[in-house]
């Protein structure tokens, strides 16, 4: 997925179509220790090239390999990316719009590569929870620890709040002393 800015001119004022498989399951697992997996990514989408700029409109689709965050059991996480990238070629003339992601080739070469990489990487989630986990009632526990679900912490912050009306009156004479 590499061109020449000469290249990328020849198909000037023509709709470049990009339909490709790309592996960059080994670059991505380097730059994220949580992806341990990742499927060919398929790009397609078009390129539109004119003197000054070069804009991709891509569509990625692919499938990542994450740990589950409560069992670290292998989740296949699907991705689905729609993004717009442009290239400029004459830096001095072109300037791009506040919400454009802009990118210069490197040494006359455009690569889409590290931008397919660095696209998929912002989609990772933080978290991902396999499906048995999800259904799965009874949550990890230990020795003086357990995993709540948030309905339970809350719950258990109301406990600890309310007190016991029987000591009320001991709880004011408490905030008293702390005054």
């Amino acid at each position: 997925m590499k061109w020449t800015v000469l290249q990328l001119q020849k198909f000037r004022d023509v709709e470049l179509e990009i339909d490709k498989l790309v592996d960059v399951s080994q670059d991505l697992m380097k730059r994220d220790s949580e992806i341990r997996d990742a499927s060919p990514i398929h790009v397609t989408g078009t390129a539109r090239i004119d003197s000054r700029k070069v804009v991709f409109h891509l569509h990625l689709t692919g499938q990542l390999i994450l740990p589950c965050s409560r069992t670290l059991d292998d989740v296949t996480y699907p991705i689905n990316i729609h993004s717009t990238e442009t290239f400029i070629l004459k830096p001095v003339e072109y300037s791009p719009n506040d919400d454009e992601e802009i990118h210069e080739p490197d040494e006359g070469v455009v690569d889409l590569i590290p931008v397919i990489e660095e696209l998929i990487l912002l989609e990772v989630p933080l978290q991902v929870i396999s499906e048995t986990a999800k259904n799965t009632e009874t949550l990890q526990a230990g020795r003086d620890w357990e995993v709540m679900t948030e309905d339970q912490f809350k719950l258990e912050q109301q406990r600890t709040t309310n007190i016991d009306p029987r000591l009320s009156g001991l709880a004011a004479l408490l905030k008293d002393k702390k005054e």
